[in-house]
């Protein structure tokens, strides 16, 4: 499984807000929806976008994914194994 590092896909400080978090997602979302973008990528990015604010919107969730990474040093991309019963079963961290 690949490590998901969902405040850099937000472009926020891991200290960030939940009104930071909204108004990066809002401004994101709305730069990068397929109805909108001419990107190729439009529609990943777009997933993407979604996904991240899925578990940083949510302080349940990002409470938990920030207790995934405390003491690591994961970088987006890297691999890394998630604990037992992390994400229900979905596949992604963070359960999103």
């Amino acid at each position: 499984m690949e490590y998901k590092d969902y405040y850099q896909t937000l472009g926020v400080a891991k200290t960030a807000s939940e009104d930071e978090i909204k108004k990066a997602y809002r401004k994101l979302v709305r730069k990068y929806h397929p109805d909108v973008s001419k990107e190729a990528d439009a529609q990943k990015k777009t997933q993407e976008l979604n996904e991240a604010y899925g578990v940083l919107g949510d302080a349940e969730k990002r409470a938990a994914y920030d207790d995934l990474g405390r003491g690591q040093q994961f970088r987006a991309g890297q691999e890394f194994r998630p604990p037992p019963g992390w994400g229900g079963g979905g596949g992604r961290a963070g359960g999103a």
